[in-house]
């Protein structure tokens, strides 16, 4: 039984109780690896003031989170519902001053938890020399080359979330997790303090046994707590098991356009008895 093994927890809601008010919270890309069924959960227990990371940008999730006043900041290159569109929730809060947004890149995003990751306090960058974002960021800093004349350099600082969470294909039951290509998610376990994993399934052998797969395996040391979750990353989809539910999200996207679509919609949503519908 699921319960019984190592590192695997009863439900999503139990991944989600870990998940503390006011955490910084790193989460996946919609292309990427989305714990859908655990922003269910969170939103069910009424969570607020998360402070999200996108690794590089977020979706549907963070957009979600932020209609239902969950979320105080978000840092991310960039916020949308891709083919359907600006993210409604998200674009309201920020025009209302109900969130904090930290603007920011794809290479900085990645930097900075790179920067957690290594356990340093910074990284130096060049791409982001002259754009409007280096004023806008005074937690950034232009320095010169101390080992170069008249060559400015960008440090940005580390990115030391809380929580990384996402949605991958497999687990074992020692907490290994298999990612595959998404290396951004192995970067978000090893640069946050905690992480917590929805899989599609449970392996009976160990995944680092496996040469052929185990470079695309995150080692339990970097994983708190797994539960299993088939079709966890539901409506968004995932890479090699199911594909986004256009349907679902044009739907979403729909409904969410207008505040009071918006709370009719996640009074549904919540309100399903399964995952997902």
């Amino acid at each position: 039984m699921v319960e019984h093994l190592p590192k695997v927890a009863d439900s999503c809601a139990a991944l989600a109780a870990r998940i503390e008010d006011g955490a910084r919270l790193a989460l996946a890309p919609d292309y990427s690896g989305c714990a859908m069924a655990v922003i269910r959960a969170l939103i069910q227990r009424d969570a607020r003031d998360l402070h999200l990371v996108g690794v590089p940008q977020l979706g549907l999730q963070a957009d979600l989170l932020i209609g239902a006043g969950c979320v105080a900041s978000v840092e991310a290159a960039a916020v949308s519902l891709g083919e359907q569109g600006a993210a409604p929730c998200f674009t309201r809060a920020v025009q209302s001053g109900a969130i904090m947004l930290k603007d920011s890149t794809c290479p900085v995003i990645h930097a900075g938890l790179q920067a957690a990751e290594k356990g340093v306090p910074f990284l130096p960058l060049r791409g982001i020399l002259g754009s409007d974002l280096v004023r806008h960021r005074p937690d950034w800093r232009v320095i010169d080359n101390p080992f170069a004349e008249h060559d400015p350099i960008l440090l940005v600082p580390a990115i030391r979330a809380d929580v990384a969470l996402f949605h991958a294909a497999r687990g074992d039951a020692a907490g290994n997790v298999w990612i595959g290509v998404r290396r951004e998610l192995m970067l978000m376990a090893h640069a946050a303090t905690s992480s917590l994993v929805t899989v599609e399934r449970l392996a009976e052998q160990d995944l680092l046994a496996d040469d052929q797969i185990a470079a695309g395996v995150i080692p339990d040391l970097y994983i708190d707590a797994l539960a299993l979750a088939p079709k966890g990353a539901w409506p968004v989809g995932l890479r090699g098991a199911y594909p986004a539910d256009q349907a679902a999200l044009a739907a979403y996207a729909a409904a969410a356009a207008k505040p009071a679509g918006f709370a009719r919609y996640l009074t549904d949503w919540l309100a399903l008895p399964d995952w997902p519908a």
